[in-house]
């Protein structure tokens, strides 16, 4: 098998798997700080190991770097959280769908990092995320579960995004790895004093669900998705990351029987597809 094709698999597996991280938002009888404190915990021990096994450093190289290090850490977990969150209240699809906006509100955080202004096509790509999120919701009513896990997961969208833009600027000389090590200590350190239910009275049974999560659907996928850009372009592998929710919903279809709505699946293809022009419209112009 040649390296390309052996990466493009691994980056498969890798998105597969982070579609599937969705599912122990309801697998899992915790909440959502709960589970992302025990699952950042579990890949930061995984990750930890394993970067001990391939003999990598894990120290850092400046103070300044410790200081970025806690920053992303917080931000990650901010994320998760609400990831998790927006999952719990309004279903596994909806609540990717709504996470999915992320590409464009990166276009719109970008400009106070670097100065550029969004382009004409980017404010069209946000009305069409805007429609379909709008599709998403049921009623403007707040007490709503679907509407807040709609919101909960934009939220989360804008977390991500401006992790994404902070580590690209500031943090993108350390590997993914290496990263993932100090994110998500940080994460599991500074959110372990909020949560409800002690290690102790974490049933085995959710126990062995985080440390699944934690090292299949965590620390395993990032570790792929690094090995996967050695042989493949950044460009490749945003593109087929916009696969996650289609992976995310059809196995919550398959295992805990969710069937998206018509407006679900409507409002999702018009984010998704939005997602994917502002993936392949970045990477096509670092790569002109």
């Amino acid at each position: 098998m040649q390296p390309q094709q052996q990466s493009l698999i691994y980056l498969h597996i890798a998105v597969l798997l982070f579609g599937g991280t969705a599912l122990f938002a309801k697998l899992i009888n915790l909440n959502a700080l709960d589970i992302t404190v025990y699952r950042a915990a579990i890949a930061g021990l995984a990750i930890m190991i394993l970067l001990l096994w391939q003999k990598k450093a894990i120290k850092l190289k400046s103070t300044k770097d410790y200081l970025i290090a806690l920053f992303l850490g917080a931000t990650v977990g901010i994320h998760w959280v609400t990831y998790f969150a927006g999952m719990q209240m309004a279903g596994i699809a909806v609540g990717m769908i709504a996470f999915f906006t992320y590409p464009v509100i990166t276009v719109f955080i970008e400009p106070f990092f670097h100065g550029n202004k969004p382009k004409i096509s980017d404010l069209l790509s946000a009305c069409v995320v805007i429609t379909g999120i709008y599709l998403l919701i049921p009623s403007a009513d707040m007490g709503n579960d679907v509407t807040l896990g709609v919101i909960t997961g934009v939220i989360s969208a804008f977390f991500f995004a401006f992790r994404n833009i902070v580590h690209k600027r500031y943090f993108s000389q350390y590997g993914g790895p290496q990263t993932m090590f100090y994110q998500t200590m940080v994460a599991s350190i500074l959110l372990c004093a909020f949560i409800e239910v002690p290690v102790i009275n974490v049933s085995t049974r959710d126990i062995g669900l985080l440390i699944v999560a934690g090292v299949i659907f965590t620390a395993t996928p990032h570790s792929l998705f690094a090995a996967s850009l050695q042989y493949l372009s950044a460009s490749t592998a945003g593109l087929i990351s916009c696969l996650q929710p289609l992976y995310g919903t059809f196995l919550a279809f398959l295992l805990l029987h969710e069937q998206p709505s018509l407006l679900t699946l409507l409002g999702g293809a018009m984010v998704i597809s939005a997602a994917f022009y502002e993936t392949w419209s970045v990477t096509r112009k670092h790569t002109l």
